[in-house]
């Protein structure tokens, strides 16, 4: 998956392509419309049903359309890097106002406190905003590297390729897509499967355990959540996880931190665009960001003045932590697995609010704040991933994915103020009307009601075996993180759908190679079994995706 080195080379003395601008006159008015549909489409259903859809399959196929029409500018919209770029948008814009806004400011709002909302919705626009950043400063590195999987952007990018150059490529897509509509319909989740032939086997097999055991262990009498098993098991993964993110932050000598050439020599290094000092600078800019984030939301919603020092001082150093270890958990979860356990994540630190006495309304505010990050952070790395994969033929293919890639970051950045004016202008009427996140109402409820003895005992107790099958696993493979994942999400046949994904991977690649000897052929028909099965991966994500906005209908 790397950017392709005979291409680069051939063109190593290429002047530079010119990447689509973001604020282009027909880029940004569509960018801006589609927004706000994507806006929209994500307060209805997270009000409805509490589901935030991915809208980024439906931005591609709109900025397809129009760049078919025959009319003067319009037709600018069949490149595959203004697609990109809107796709990226609507996206952006749907989880920011469904996962980042509304949901924060539905806390207080439950709690009884009005008054709180607007200060709320100031912090959770500094916690995506920071959100954002980060993720745009470490994408591509050791933690989240382009090669990772991001499941959503590779549906993305091969839905755009699909519509741009047709072909057997795009029927088995379209055929995928069919099947995982169709799927969803019957209430499958294949989106599951479609995921299980594109990540990490090793990653996404701990994740099919994990949705088989939270699935069933009901049935055998032992409620898992009631128990805060999961909980505890990604307390244990999460710090595991936090403590390699710390170690790839450390500068290593030598190719793989390099400088910044073009080329073949550069994938011979893995190519990464972001280097170890890079990303140690971008996650320590992102704990001050939150840290100050932390001290607005504390003074603009009050919590100054019911704190002592000392208590406030821990508040902020808390809120900063639990903001930058929710959006890794989350992103390294959504980069392996395409699902994200932002409600479980988020619930964790409200536990640990609840265990150290935190006051009613700072804790409040505090699961808000925190609240506001890694949905926006997970999304963007989709978006980033599809940016990628449209990219890699460039050459000099660096200085074009660079750039592109800031492209996507400021579409992205239209689309959060889109998402931003919408909530704004909504909330009240959704509110009134009793359209409240379900998942808001939980945290409430959980505020209120408090926790039964014993409970963080019990979570201390399973995060040694969560931290242990994150240490087992290592970096790469998060298998600690996608266990805990797994067993937090629990979609009902969900797990069998990874593991036959799984299973059928396994047995496509070995009946692919059957009567090849030479050790090179072999290894050349595992690659073409991968780039055909994820083709296939991408098209049942890619309709489920498109199931999940066709939920609009029923909400409304």
């Amino acid at each position: 998956m790397n950017p392709n080195p005979q291409a680069t080379a051939a063109a190593a003395d290429a002047p530079p392509r010119s990447h689509p601008r973001a604020f282009e006159p027909i880029t940004l008015v569509l960018t801006i419309v589609l927004s706000v549909l994507g806006a929209l489409i994500g307060i209805v259903l997270i009000t409805t049903l509490g589901v935030s859809p991915n809208t980024a399959v439906i931005g591609a196929l709109v900025a397809m359309l129009i760049g078919r029409i025959p009319v003067g500018v319009l037709t600018r919209m069949r490149s595959q890097h203004r697609q990109n770029l809107v796709q990226s948008a609507i996206s952006g814009s749907t989880f920011a106002a469904a996962n980042s806004l509304l949901t924060p400011i539905a806390v207080p709002f439950a709690l009884g406190r009005n008054d709180l909302v607007w200060p709320m919705l100031g912090g959770a626009v500094i916690g995506l905003a920071v959100d954002s950043w980060v993720l745009y400063r470490v994408f591509d590195s050791t933690l989240l590297p382009a090669t990772g999987s991001w499941p959503a952007g590779i549906a993305a990018a091969e839905t755009i390729k699909a519509g741009d150059t047709g072909g057997r490529k795009a029927a088995i897509l379209g055929a995928g897509a069919v099947v995982g509509f169709v799927g969803a319909l019957f209430k499958l989740p294949t989106s599951a499967a479609g995921v299980g032939f594109l990540g990490n086997i090793w990653a996404l097999a701990m994740f099919g355990i994990g949705l088989t055991v939270g699935q069933y262990a009901p049935d055998f009498g032992f409620d898992l959540g009631a128990h805060h098993v999961p909980h505890g098991l990604m307390i244990g993964a999460g710090l595991v996880a936090l403590t390699q993110a710390l170690l790839l932050m450390r500068t290593r000598k030598g190719g793989a931190d390099r400088a910044e050439g073009t080329g073949p020599a550069e994938d011979a290094d893995g190519g990464r665009t972001v280097q170890a000092p890079q990303l140690r600078r971008g996650l320590l800019e992102g704990m001050g960001l939150f840290l100050c984030g932390a001290v607005v939301v504390a003074i603009a919603g009050g919590v100054v003045g019911g704190l002592s020092l000392p208590a406030l001082v821990g508040w902020v150093l808390l809120a900063g932590v639990a903001a930058i270890v929710h959006q890794l958990i989350v992103g390294l979860a959504a980069m392996h697995s395409g699902w994200f356990p932002a409600f479980a994540v988020t619930l964790i630190f409200l536990i640990i609010g609840l265990v150290l006495h935190i006051p009613t309304v700072p804790l409040a505010l505090l699961v808000g704040y925190t609240a506001s990050t890694g949905p926006a952070f997970a999304d963007l790395g989709y978006d980033f991933k599809a940016g990628w994969l449209l990219r890699r033929d460039a050459a000099p293919w660096r200085p074009f994915e660079i750039e592109g890639r800031r492209q996507q970051y400021l579409a992205q950045l239209v689309g959060f103020g889109v998402a931003l004016v919408v909530v704004a202008v909504a909330w009240k009427t959704f509110f009134s009307d009793g359209k409240v996140p379900p998942v808001a109402e939980v945290y409430v409820t959980t505020i209120k009601t408090g926790l039964e003895p014993g409970t963080m005992t019990t979570m201390l107790l399973w995060a040694i075996p969560g931290a242990l099958v994150q240490l087992i696993g290592g970096p790469s493979r998060q298998m600690g993180v996608l266990l805990a994942t797994g067993l937090l999400v629990a979609t009902p046949q969900a797990g069998w759908m990874v593991l036959g994904a799984l299973v059928i991977r396994q047995l496509y690649t070995v009946w692919r190679r059957r009567g090849i000897a030479d050790p090179r052929a072999r290894k050349e028909s595992d690659e073409q079994a991968e780039n055909e099965l994820s083709l296939v991966g991408a098209g049942l994500v890619a309709g489920s995706s498109l199931n999940d906005v066709g939920q609009l209908t029923k909400a409304l």
